[in-house]
């Protein structure tokens, strides 16, 4: 039986890009969001433990699915091992260049 596929996700969230590697992600069914669902991070027995991963893991832990808006979505591999997490701080005049998305604009009459 084939290996379940692991995903990298990178994503921009308050003034920091977030690499984070997950089981499963698909398109949520809230307009405008993906699901992220099965959080991986490296196992504590590790003899190193990773400060920036291990304040991640403290972010999500307890989530069973998180909801990220498309437009903060920077890029989605499809990877054959999890890495290590990370959230990078931003600089001041950093750019971050966004996933492609569609801006929903209603019709005449909508209110």
């Amino acid at each position: 039986m084939a290996a379940k596929p692991i995903y990298k996700v990178i994503f921009y969230n308050q003034n920091q890009v977030f690499e984070v590697f997950a089981e499963a992600i698909y398109q949520s069914e809230m307009y405008g969001f993906i699901e992220i669902e099965e959080l991986i991070f490296g196992e504590r027995s590790q003899l190193l433990v990773d400060p920036a991963e291990e304040k991640l893991k403290t972010e999500f832990a307890g989530v069973k699915r998180s909801y990220i808006p498309m437009q903060s979505v920077i890029r989605i591999d499809e990877v054959e091992k999890e890495g290590t997490a990370k959230a990078t701080e931003l600089k001041s005049g950093d750019k971050v260049a966004h996933f492609p998305g569609q801006s929903f604009v209603p019709g005449p009459g909508a209110d």
